[in-house]
């Protein structure tokens, strides 16, 4: 064993006690909101909340750039975020001079690639509900994005994710694991979505998921894999294609790039890698740094790729990335086991079958 394995288990040790005090209020924070003596507020519209028990990484961007473009072609929907490390505060309408570094990088994500959508951010869920209806009153159905453990809103329909490499029954509290919330929170899910599984994944193995997670009745499970489309320019948006013949510089600032790295290493035979805290705002310095990196590179054909939450927030830079090959990563969940047509089938039977329920319960 090395030497860092021994000391991420010391260190796993030492924090164990901050992780048993944090398990313990995230208990108690929900058993007062179980018994009632707190509420949670209802509003007469459907709410999709998209959410995890852990820190991030199973993908809930991708998630929501789904159900926009699913539901967003039928019914006037809005997306409401928390806007995490934007440089403003409060409620904040997305318009078309909006910046990342004003409402976040993946709200801006959503803005850029839904412009017909409402995107707003708004630490105070349930302030901003009202401030978005006001601004947008057509709006039919709104997805809150991770907002499952922000129990002062009861959503309709709560899709929780858990990544098939670490799911929430294998994880620990933080700061030990990634647990931000109970495992018995998943319960309270509508919908739980086994996300990055293996493209191939058998039966069996779904099946002893399924036992783990243990749905209650009317809970449905579903399994999906990661699903790469074509880099595209971020500039021109025209596309290429990973190839084998291709040097390739990885501009990353996501919390899960493990993935994304599978995926290069498949596709090229060479790659290096400039890593970057999640939601990492860059400077000019990274940029001046990424560059230098970039020109070491010595093949013919030679690219920078980065994520398309990255680029929200590398596009400040603007002509400076004119004569730059910096191309962006799609991606998106693809269903297992054909169960695609019935996720979105009870997604939309949601909106459309919604009928009033009182304001607070």
């Amino acid at each position: 064993m090395s030497f860092n394995f021994y000391l991420l288990r010391g260190l796993r040790l030492l924090l164990f006690p901050v992780s048993l005090i944090a398990g313990i209020y995230i208990t108690l924070r929900n058993l007062v909101y179980d018994r009632g003596w707190l509420k949670s507020t209802t509003f007469n519209m459907p709410i999709i909340c998209v959410g995890n028990l852990s820190m991030g990484g199973t993908g809930k961007s991708p998630m929501t750039e789904y159900l926009l473009r699913l539901l967003a072609p039928h019914f006037n929907m809005a997306v409401l975020s928390r806007g995490y490390k934007r440089k403003t505060n409060g409620y904040l309408l997305a318009g078309q001079t909006t910046t990342a570094l004003e409402i976040g990088d993946e709200p801006m994500q959503f803005h850029k690639k839904f412009p017909e959508v409402a995107v707003a951010v708004g630490e105070a869920r349930i302030e901003a509900i009202p401030q978005l209806l006001h601004d947008r009153p057509d709006t039919r159905a709104i997805i809150l994005d991770d907002a499952f453990q922000h129990r002062a809103i009861k959503a309709g329909l709560n899709i929780v994710l858990t990544d098939y490499s670490n799911p929430y029954w294998h994880d620990t509290y933080l700061p030990t694991g990634e647990l931000r919330d109970n495992r018995k929170s998943a319960t309270r899910a509508n919908i739980i979505i086994v996300t990055k599984c293996p493209h191939d994944l058998s039966d069996t193995i779904r099946t002893n998921y399924i036992r783990r997670i243990r749905p209650r009745p009317g809970q449905k499970v579903f399994f999906t894999s990661i699903e790469y489309g074509k880099p595209y320019h971020i500039i021109s948006a025209q596309e290429t294609e990973l190839s084998m013949d291709m040097e390739l510089l990885l501009v990353c600032g996501i919390a899960n790039p493990v993935p994304l790295k599978n995926h290069i290493e498949a596709a090229v035979e060479f790659y290096i890698e400039k890593n970057y805290n999640d939601h990492h705002i860059f400077s000019i310095d990274d940029w001046n740094e990424i560059v230098e990196k970039f020109n070491g590179l010595e093949g013919n054909r030679k690219i920078i790729l980065t994520t398309e939450k990255d680029a929200v927030r590398l596009e400040k830079f603007g002509s400076l990335m004119q004569q730059i090959p910096l191309y962006v990563m799609p991606i998106t969940h693809r269903f297992l086991f054909g169960e695609q047509e019935l996720f979105d089938l009870q997604v939309k039977e949601f909106i459309e079958g919604f009928a009033y329920v009182p304001t607070t319960q």
